[in-house]
C-alpha cells in the first residue's frame, strides 16, 4: 500500500468496510476516481434523485464477506432499480420482496444442480456470510433507470476489487454469468482460481441456452473441497 496523505488517511478512516478490504483497496478508495463517484452521488442526492441501494448498504457485500473469507465471487451488473429491491448484494433481494426473474432462474438452477428446493425468499445473506462475495460491477443506480450509473467510475473500483481477490486469496471460484461479467475475467489468474461461466440468468439469457444445466454450485463446491476448503451451504434458510 502506498503512503497516504493525512487527507487520504481520513477518507479511508471514514469508509465503512472491514480492515482487510480497506488495506487491499486503499489506493482505489482514496483515488481521484472515487472522489468523482462521491461527488456524482452527492450531486444526485442534492438533485433529489432516488438512489438504490441506500448509502448504508452500498458496501454491504464487503461488510458481510471480509476479504480473508472470500471463497466464491458471483458478479452481477448493477443493483436492482425497483423500490425496496437493492440491498448491496448481487442478485439478492430482502425477504419481503418478490424474487426478480434472474434470481428465480438462479434458484431454479440450484434446485436442478443440488436438489435444493427453491426458497420462499430471495435474500442471499446466508451465502455472503459463508464467503460468497455477491459483487455488482456498479454499486448504485437511479430508481427506475437500469444502468444509469455506468461509466461514473464504479467499473474501475470493482476491477480493483476483483484484482484484490485475485492477488490476496487462494483457490477462489469466480462465477461470471453473461458477457459483461466475463469481461472482468481478464483480471483473474486461472492458475490459482477457477472461473465458471454461463449465459446471464435473466429470462432472455437463460432461455437462450448456456445457463440451465451448467451446475455452477456443485462445480464450485467440488473445487473448494479439492483445495481443502469447506463447501458452501447453498440452501437458503426459510
Amino acid at each position: 500500500m502506498k503512503t497516504l496523505t493525512p487527507e487520504q488517511q481520513q477518507i479511508l478512516a471514514n469508509v465503512k468496510m472491514p480492515d482487510d478490504w480497506k488495506h487491499a483497496l486503499a489506493t482505489e478508495l482514496t483515488s481521484s476516481n472515487m472522489d468523482k463517484i462521491r461527488q456524482f452521488l452527492r450531486d444526485q442526492y442534492h438533485a433529489q434523485k432516488v438512489i438504490y441501494p441506500s448509502g448504508s448498504q452500498m458496501f454491504n457485500a464487503f461488510n458481510l464477506t471480509p476479504l480473508s473469507q472470500v471463497k466464491v465471487v458471483i458478479l452481477g451488473q448493477d443493483p436492482y432499480h425497483g423500490a425496496g429491491q437493492a440491498m448491496g448484494l448481487s442478485f439478492s433481494v430482502p425477504k419481503a420482496i418478490p424474487k426478480p426473474p434472474s434470481l428465480q432462474n438462479i434458484l431454479r438452477e440450484l434446485a436442478a444442480d443440488l436438489g435444493i428446493a427453491p426458497s420462499k425468499h430471495g435474500d442471499l445473506t446466508h451465502w455472503a456470510t459463508q464467503g460468497v462475495l455477491l459483487l455488482n460491477s456498479m454499486l448504485s443506480v437511479e430508481a427506475g433507470q437500469a444502468g444509469s450509473h455506468q461509466r461514473i467510475g464504479w467499473e474501475t473500483f470493482t476491477d480493483a476489487v476483483i484484482e484484490a481477490v485475485n492477488q490476496h486469496c487462494e483457490h477462489c471460484v469466480f462465477i461470471l454469468w453473461g458477457s459483461y461479467a466475463q469481461k472482468k475475467g481478464r483480471f483473474i489468474d486461472t492458475s490459482k482460481h477457477l472461473i465458471i461461466t454461463g449465459t446471464h440468468p435473466s429470462p432472455l439469457g437463460a432461455n437462450r441456452g448456456g445457463f440451465f444445466g451448467t451446475r455452477p454450485f456443485s462445480k464450485a463446491n467440488d473445487y473448494l473441497m479439492a483445495h481443502g476448503k469447506s463447501p458452501i451451504d447453498w440452501q437458503l434458510p426459510q
